[in-house]
């Protein structure tokens, strides 16, 4: 009988929100699960996961780091550049099921809906920096301002120290993405209780799966 650890799929699932909207605990227990049911799974992060994307993710999140939003643009972009050709690609080749914190959609909320960057230049980006690489699935966990930074604790990156209105504005780009790509992207109220979300997740995983 064949080792359940041999089961092979590949797909890509991207997280998606604004700081403290819960993704990454709902990332770790859908890696969880899917283990359990015998899938290979990668668990990635972006900025990060390879070593020099993860020494742009210092420089990104230092709050000491005084950069343009055209810089911050292209760290982002170079960091994934580098998660997509050293990880992303490979594992998904491989057939494992890549979860991911974050990807090119946290950009456009971020960098173009939040920072107001050109929307058509930041997309032009992404196909840059990632080629063909779409997710299969992106999960937008929806919460409000308020309840998202209750959560994170009082040491703030510079990316979590922004203003209500800049995250205003990101979670609307957020909303936006997933209204535009609704086939992709699901919005998920992230304000429920963490197995009721997560119930949900599982759900639109399996789902795509089949």
């Amino acid at each position: 009988m064949p080792s359940k650890r041999k089961k092979r799929q590949s797909l890509f699932v991207t997280f998606e929100g604004i700081d403290g909207c819960g993704k990454s605990t709902q990332l770790s227990k859908a890696g969880d699960l899917l283990d359990s049911l015998g899938y290979k799974v990668a668990r990635l992060r972006e900025p990060g996961s390879t070593p020099t994307a993860e020494r742009i993710r210092e420089i990104l999140l230092d709050r000491n780091s005084s950069i343009t939003d055209i810089t911050e643009l292209l760290l982002y972009e170079a960091a994934r550049s580098e998660i997509v050709s050293r990880e992303i690609g490979p594992l998904l080749k491989s057939g494992y099921i890549v979860l991911c914190d974050r990807f090119y959609d946290s950009t456009t909320a971020y960098q173009g809906y939040g920072r107001g960057l050109d929307i058509r230049m930041v997309k032009r980006l992404h196909r840059v920096a990632t080629g063909d690489c779409i997710p299969d699935l992106t999960l937008v966990f929806d919460v409000s301002l308020k309840m998202a930074r209750s959560r994170l604790g009082r040491s703030r990156d510079r990316l979590e120290s922004q203003s209500k209105a800049f995250f205003s504005r990101v979670r609307n780009g957020f909303l936006q993405i997933a209204k535009t790509e609704s086939r992709r992207v699901k919005v998920i109220d992230s304000s429920r209780p963490v197995d009721e979300v997560s119930a949900d997740v599982e759900k639109l995983i399996l789902r795509k799966l089949r």
